[in-house]
């Protein structure tokens, strides 16, 4: 290879470099809110990511639960679908032990809102959360308008759920978060706690501790 073709090669393995180095700034600068979210481990913690806006969906026992019948508790949210093989059975034998763990605590709710209602009907999510022994006024399960839960998640929890098909069958894979949301007395979301890692499991404990322990002294 001559000289003059080295350095033609040689420039166009810099142009693409320098083009992935900036595609991938301007991907970080301009990437929705809700896509951060679910990626940044720096979301983990106590603090303040704005309000849950209203809702209004049923739960797995057929009653209506809006936004108002969770004020006044701490309560832990996340989103699964039932026949969901990934992360979803993490999450929810998760969900389980931290039932377990605050059993003794009247004023922490679990909720679980599924991002394929369409299929996850109130009958279908309550033989899903027998599989997993979720006590019924503790742990709840709620399906509803598929457009009101899809606005719900990314807008108002600022996580992502999209439905991916490969045209071939009839499953549908749901890609979604398996960050759990802790939420307080206030409605205000107040950490993301990804539920695969051990470590921020534990910090979610302390963190529902110190808001528990707030809530009490207030």
């Amino acid at each position: 290879m001559n000289i003059s073709k080295v350095r033609f090669v040689a420039l166009g393995v810099s142009v693409i470099g320098l083009g992935i180095i900036f595609g991938t700034f301007l991907w970080l600068k301009l990437a929705p809110k809700h896509i951060s979210a679910w990626n940044t481990p720096a979301l983990e913690g106590l603090n303040n990511y704005g309000v849950v806006p209203e809702f209004s969906l049923v739960e797995r026992s057929g009653k209506s639960i809006t936004l108002a019948d969770l004020r006044g508790k701490v309560w832990i949210a996340d989103f699964i679908y039932t026949t969901c093989q990934d992360t979803c059975p993490l999450q929810s034998a998760a969900m389980t032990r931290l039932q377990e763990q605050w059993a003794d605590t009247s004023n922490l709710r679990l909720v679980s809102f599924t991002v394929d209602p369409e299929r996850d009907t109130p009958a279908v999510l309550a033989r899903y959360a027998e599989r997993f022994k979720a006590t019924a006024d503790r742990w709840l399960f709620l399906t509803g308008d598929k457009d009101q839960i899809a606005q719900l998640v990314q807008g108002g929890f600022r996580l992502s759920a999209a439905a991916l098909s490969d045209g071939r069958s009839k499953e549908t894979v749901i890609m979604h978060s398996p960050r759990f949301v802790l939420v307080d007395w206030k409605s205000e979301i107040r950490g993301y706690y990804d539920s695969r890692e051990s470590t921020a499991l534990e910090r979610l404990n302390r963190d529902v501790a110190t808001l528990i322990g707030n809530k009490g002294s207030s």
